[in-house]
């Protein structure tokens, strides 16, 4: 199945996009990556208590710490810099849609990514040691790790993706 094209570039990104796991060893500046956070922040959350707090992680001997915590550390290892999302538990009023909002905030991360012309892949598996990622960067228990996001210039671009038939994933019409 061929990949979906519009002529409004919001749509074409959330169709081009992909996770990208191997990286160049090219660098990322600093403005490109607070870009990215600041695209994560304009996600919609409840009562707009934006609830996100964000470690940026390019040092690699902090990179290869964090890489023991999870099967997919040889992604951390190569992105020039990984971005920890947390959740802020004392900003939080409702479980459900502070969490929803976080998803939110991600993909604002990677869509923002792929925007600037980098690749970027959200790592949930690492969240069985999300105590320890929060040890090895010295936070406060207050916070709560919800991803790591990898980040770097894709070593290629030919990555291949589908999606379910529309029809498949509609289970009731009530217009």
């Amino acid at each position: 199945m061929e990949r979906p094209t519009s002529e409004n570039p919001v749509l074409e990104a959330i169709y081009a996009r992909r996770s990208v796991r191997d990286y160049t060893e090219e660098e990322i500046p600093r403005k490109t990556i607070y870009e990215i956070i600041r695209a994560g922040t304009w996600a919609p959350s409840g009562l707009n208590n934006q609830p996100w707090r964000f470690v940026i992680v390019a040092d690699q001997d902090l990179r290869e710490k964090l890489a023991e915590l999870t099967r997919y550390g040889e992604i951390i290892k190569r992105a020039p810099v990984v971005i920890a999302v947390f959740v802020d538990k004392d900003a939080m009023y409702h479980e459900v849609k502070d969490h929803q909002a976080m998803g939110a905030c991600i993909q604002n991360m990677l869509l923002a990514a792929h925007a600037l012309g980098l690749g970027a892949v959200w790592l949930g598996e690492i969240l069985k040691n999300a105590d320890q990622v929060r040890n090895i960067l010295g936070l406060p228990e207050n916070l709560e790790l919800m991803a790591v996001v990898a980040i770097g210039h894709p070593k290629r671009r030919d990555q291949k993706s589908s999606r379910k038939p529309i029809e498949e994933v509609i289970i009731k019409e009530c217009w």
